[in-house]
C-alpha cells in the first residue's frame, strides 16, 4: 500500500481550568494514495481534532503523524482543509477568493493563474468568476471553497463536515459533485461527518471511533455493487443498508 497518511500511536490531551482531558488515545491507521476515507463517531469524540492533527495545526501529545513519508511538524501545502463554512471573503470576487491561498503562499504566477481558470471552467464556475459570494447559492459557494482548496495543488484534502450547512437536496447534489471532482483530480481525501449515509456513499473505507477519548472501534472496507459508482447511485446498492445498520449499531449515540 502506497501510504499517504500514517498515524502512529497518536494521543491528544487538552489542558483546561478543570484539568487535563484526553481527547484521543493511541490511534493507529494509514491511508493510501487516492483513497477516500470517512471518520465517524459520537459527537465530541475528537473527529475534528484528528483532522487538525493531520493538518499540522496542532501537535499530538504523543505519537507521530506522517504525510508523504515526512513527519508532520506544522501546516504544509501538501494538505488542504475544507471546513463546514465556506469562509469566502464577501468583498472579493469568486476569482479573487479562489486565488487567495496562492497569494498567501506567494505562488500566484501565470502558470497557477491558468490552472485556477482551468478549474473554474471545468467545474462550471468560470462565468461567475467576477461575481461576489453573496450572489451565489450555498452549493455553489461550497464548490468555490473546494476549488480554492484545489488551487494550491495539495496531495490530501481534509473535509470537516463540508456539507452539513446545506439543505438535504443540495447536500446530496454537492457531495456528488465534490466526490466526482476529487476522483477526477485523483486526490486523497479524509471526511469527518455525522451523516452515516454520506460516509457510506462516498467512502472506500470508514473508520469508526469510540466516545472520548477516541479509540478506533472498527474499520470497514466499503464494497458496493454498482455499475457506475457515485455517491448517489451507490445508495441503491443492496449492501448499502447492511453497512448502515452494522455501523449504526457500533455507535453508542446517534452520529
Amino acid at each position: 500500500m502506497d501510504k499517504v497518511v500514517d498515524v502512529v500511536d497518536v494521543s491528544m490531551n487538552y489542558h483546561t481550568l478543570e484539568g487535563e482531558t484526553q481527547a484521543i488515545r493511541k490511534l493507529n491507521f494509514s491511508i493510501a494514495n487516492g483513497e477516500f476515507v470517512s471518520i465517524v463517531g459520537p459527537s465530541g469524540c475528537g473527529k475534528s481534532t484528528l483532522l487538525s492533527l493531520i493538518s499540522g495545526i496542532i501537535m499530538p501529545t504523543s505519537g507521530k503523524i506522517f504525510v508523504n513519508g515526512k513527519e508532520v511538524t506544522g501546516p504544509s501545502p501538501s494538505v488542504g482543509y475544507m471546513l463546514q463554512k465556506d469562509h469566502l471573503f464577501e468583498w472579493r470576487t469568486i476569482l479573487k477568493n479562489v486565488t487567495i491561498g496562492l497569494e498567501i503562499q506567494g505562488k500566484l504566477n501565470k502558470e497557477n493563474q491558468e490552472f485556477v481558470e482551468k478549474l473554474l471552467k471545468e467545474y462550471g464556475l468560470y462565468e461567475f468568476r467576477n461575481y461576489y459570494p453573496k450572489q451565489l447559492s450555498g452549493g455553489m459557494r461550497q464548490r468555490v471553497a473546494l476549488i480554492r482548496t484545489l488551487a494550491t495543488k495539495p496531495d490530501i484534502l481534509l473535509l470537516d463536515e463540508p456539507f452539513s450547512a446545506l439543505d438535504y437536496q443540495t447536500k446530496i447534489a454537492i457531495s456528488e459533485e465534490v466526490w466526482l471532482i476529487l476522483k477526477k483530480e485523483k486526490k486523497t481525501a479524509i471526511l469527518v461527518t455525522h451523516d452515516l449515509a454520506e460516509a457510506i456513499s462516498m467512502s472506500d473505507r470508514i473508520i469508526v471511533l469510540t466516545k472520548r477519548p477516541a479509540e478506533i472501534k472498527s474499520i470497514h472496507n466499503i464494497q458496493l455493487t454498482c455499475d457506475f459508482r457515485t455517491p448517489i447511485t451507490c445508495r441503491e446498492a443492496p449492501e448499502f443498508r447492511v453497512y448502515f445498520n452494522k455501523i449504526w449499531k457500533e455507535l453508542d449515540v446517534h452520529v
